[in-house]
């Protein structure tokens, strides 16, 4: 039995004695996929998460994805094989920054990206995804809204939602960022009867190209729904794994450059390890987690 079997089999065997299933993000590695109890986008999995019966989840993401999962799971065990693995653009605003950039818009109720830690989390007043930041927005009375952090995801609703006045603030996902609208357009040359998807996180210049604009569980449904056999995908690059999976007779083309670090860094010997020895517990103080479970369970009323 090679190293990785030996692994695998004791990953099984592990999940079984400690009762706990394995929540696995698009963007992670194949591998890691593969081995997941569930897959999907970081606030389906959270709600896999407080639906499922097992005692420990482990969470094969990054830190603000494990952080949701505890927010909506409190009396579960929540594990992360690489703890240390962080959002950038989470990690953009803070309690402290958030505060002062409200105090410019004192009546503004604040958006919170669900790309945000417990601690933002606890400072806004209802929380969205990508797939429904527009739904999000609409529901509320005021005209102006904070929102935060993905400047690009911010703009991306505001065309959707016109009638709204929304207060960008600042920050933004550097793989989506990083992404050239050159790529894009050399794959468009390249196949030209492909259909083009991307993630609202990009900037209005890569929006531009798209047929389409989803959230990553968007882009599983997209590619199901269109006629087009060829898709090419903005986002980052982890995504083509279950597309290639689910829809074996398509061919999707994905960005080389979009790479996000802190999602690879989940290996199967850490994802052992974690189970083994207990480690890499995600914890919120409570104070803080009454209140970013509330909006986020604000936004889980509207649906």
């Amino acid at each position: 039995m090679n190293e990785n079997a030996e692994l695998l089999a004791e990953l099984e065997t592990l999940c079984r004695e400690r009762q706990a299933v394995i929540l696995v993000h698009h963007y992670q590695p194949p591998e890691i996929q593969d081995l997941a109890d569930f897959l999907g986008d970081s606030l389906g999995l959270s709600r896999q998460a407080a639906a499922t019966d097992a005692e420990v989840i482990v969470f094969c993401g990054v830190h603000f994805m494990a952080e949701t999962a505890k927010l909506l799971s409190p009396d579960k065990t929540v594990l992360m094989p690489e703890p240390r693995a962080g959002c950038p653009m989470a990690d953009m605003v803070t309690p402290e920054r958030l505060r002062e950039f409200q105090a410019q818009y004192p009546d503004a109720p604040v958006v919170a990206y669900v790309n945000t830690t417990a601690a933002v989390k606890a400072e806004s007043d209802i929380c969205c995804t990508s797939a429904n930041a527009p739904a999000v927005v609409r529901s509320l009375p005021e005209d102006q809204v904070i929102f935060v952090p993905d400047q690009y995801l911010a703009d991306w609703v505001a065309k959707q939602v016109p009638v709204k006045e929304i207060v960008r603030y600042p920050g933004f996902c550097p793989t989506h960022i990083a992404i050239k609208p050159e790529e894009i357009i050399q794959l468009k040359q390249e196949h030209p009867r492909a259909a083009v998807v991307a993630h609202p996180e990009c900037p209005p210049d890569l929006l531009a190209l798209a047929d389409a604009v989803r959230s990553t569980s968007g882009m599983v449904k997209f590619a199901g729904e269109t006629e087009a056999d060829e898709i090419i995908v903005v986002t980052e690059v982890g995504m083509l794994h279950q597309l290639k999976e689910k829809y074996p007779a398509k061919t999707f083309y994905g960005i080389g450059t979009a790479v996000c670090r802190n999602m690879k860094m989940t290996t199967l010997p850490k994802l052992v390890a974690c189970l083994r020895e207990m480690t890499g517990e995600i914890t919120v103080p409570e104070e803080m987690a009454v209140r970013a479970r509330r909006a986020v369970q604000r936004m889980v009323e509207i649906g």
